[in-house]
C-alpha cells in the first residue's frame, strides 16, 4: 500500500515533513524568544538581526561555506554591538537598533553584488523551508533544542530580568551574564529563522503570536503558552496554504500571523461591546 493511501497527500512528501518539523522548532523558538523581547521594549531588534545577518549570509556564498553560519555568526556580532550601543547611548537606547541595522543593510548591500548564487541569497530573503538539506535541518534541531532547554533553565531569571533589571541585579542573580546569554540565543534564533521564513518577515514571527497572546493572556506564563500555541498554529496553516495554493511558505505563515491578530482584536472589542451593551440593558428599569 502507498503511503499516500493512508496519509494525507501534503505528509507523503518527504520535503513537506521536514519542511514541518522545522517549521514547528522555529515557531516554538520564536515565541520563546519573542515574548522576552516584547516585553523588553526591543521589538525592533529582530529586523536588525534579520538585516545583518544577511551580511553573513552573502559572505558564506563568496567564501564557500553553508550560508547559514555565515548568518549565525554576523548575527551573534550585531547582538552584542546592540548591546553595547544600549549602554552608550543610555538615554537613547533604541538608537542602537538603527545604528546596527543600517551598518548591516549597507555591508550586505555591497556584498551581495559579489555573489553569483542568486536563487540562493533571495532564499535567505524569503525563506526556503522546505529547500532544507541535512546539514541545515541537524543544526537548527540542536539549536532549536538547545534554545529551549536554556530557556527552561532560565525561566525565572528571565522572567525577574525582563521585568525589573535593576531589582534582579539587586537580588543577586547574574544579570550581566544572563543578559548575555538571551543575546546569543536571539541571534542563533534570527539566524536560522532567516534560513526557513525569511530575513524580511523573521520579524514578524517573533512579536505577532505574541501580540495576539497579549489580547488574550492575563500572565506571563499564559501568554508564553498561548503564543507558542498560536506560532505553531499559523506555521502549520501557513505551510499547509503554501503547499496547496504553490505560494511561499514564510510570507503565508506571517498573512495568516497578521489575519488572528486582526480576528483576535476585532473579536474582543466586539466581546466587549456586547457585554456593556447586555450590562446597559439590564441597568434599564
Amino acid at each position: 500500500m502507498y503511503l499516500s493511501a493512508w496519509l494525507p497527500e501534503i505528509l507523503a512528501y518527504p520535503f513537506m515533513v521536514r519542511a514541518f518539523i522545522v517549521g514547528i522548532t522555529v515557531a516554538l523558538l520564536s515565541t520563546c524568544i519573542g515574548l522576552v523581547i516584547v516585553l523588553r521594549r526591543l521589538s525592533m531588534v529582530g529586523d536588525a538581526l534579520a538585516h545583518t545577518s544577511l551580511a553573513g549570509v552573502t559572505i558564506g556564498l563568496i567564501a564557500g561555506f553553508n550560508p547559514i553560519l555565515g548568518a549565525m555568526g554576523s548575527a551573534v556580532t550585531a547582538a552584542f554591538a546592540i548591546e553595547y550601543l544600549r549602554k552608550a547611548f543610555h538615554k537613547y537606547s533604541e538608537l542602537s537598533i538603527a545604528i546596527v541595522m543600517s551598518a548591516g543593510i549597507g555591508l550586505a548591500g555591497n556584498l551581495s553584488g559579489f555573489v553569483t548564487g542568486v536563487a540562493n541569497f533571495n532564499s535567505f530573503l524569503f525563506g526556503s523551508i522546505v529547500a532544507i538539506d541535512d546539514f541545515e535541518f541537524k543544526l537548527i534541531i540542536v539549536i532549536g533544542a538547545a534554545v529551549l532547554l536554556l530557556s527552561l533553565l532560565f525561566y525565572k531569571e528571565l522572567f525577574y530580568i525582563t521585568f525589573d533589571e535593576e531589582g534582579a541585579f539587586l537580588a543577586g542573580l547574574p544579570v550581566s551574564a544572563i543578559n548575555r546569554m538571551f543575546t546569543v540565543l536571539t541571534a542563533l534564533t534570527i539566524a536560522i529563522a532567516s534560513r526557513t521564513v525569511g530575513s524580511l518577515v523573521i520579524s514578524s514571527l517573533l512579536i505577532i503570536p505574541v501580540a495576539t497572546a497579549l489580547q488574550l493572556a492575563r500572565s506571563y506564563r499564559s501568554t508564553l503558552f498561548i503564543s507558542m500555541g498560536l506560532s505553531v498554529l499559523y506555521t502549520v496553516a501557513g505551510l499547509i496554504t503554501s503547499f496547496y495554493l504553490d505560494l511561499k511558505p514564510g510570507a503565508s505563515i506571517v498573512l495568516i500571523s497578521v489575519a488572528g491578530l486582526v480576528i483576535v482584536i476585532v473579536g474582543k472589542k466586539l466581546f466587549h461591546h456586547r457585554h456593556s451593551l447586555h450590562g446597559l440593558i439590564k441597568d434599564i428599569p
